[in-house]
């Protein structure tokens, strides 16, 4: 008995260090994702904040429907910039949908 709580207890450990890195790497990505949006809105401004909900929703379902074309192809992309750059976009879509959802709702509780 005492041998199994030692194996549970330093597989938790292990478990504790992978959240350690899982936390740092979604740091990383974060840090990315929003130096992507940056540089984005510097490009086209701050164009999805004229884009009601469900537009912003359409736009995250062709992104989420070009992956799946992009894995059922099995090949490289000949012209987007492939699966993690649709990922990216998909992430940021739904920041700016959150946004969207607050701004209304900050609208409605002030009126």
């Amino acid at each position: 008995m005492k041998d199994t709580y030692i194996r549970v207890n330093q597989s938790m450990g292990a478990d504790m260090s992978h959240k350690r890195d899982t936390i740092k790497e979604y740091d990383e990505i974060l840090g990315e994702l929003r130096k992507l949006m940056v540089a984005k809105n510097a490009d086209y401004g701050d164009s999805w904040r004229k884009m009601r909900i469900p537009s912003i929703t359409d736009q995250i379902l062709v992104k989420v429907c070009r992956i799946r074309s992009l894995e059922e192809s099995g090949g490289p992309p000949k012209v987007s910039e492939g699966i993690e750059s649709e990922y990216r976009d998909i992430i940021n879509y739904c920041v700016f949908a959150l946004i969207k959802l607050r701004e209304i709702k900050t609208e409605t509780e002030t009126k």
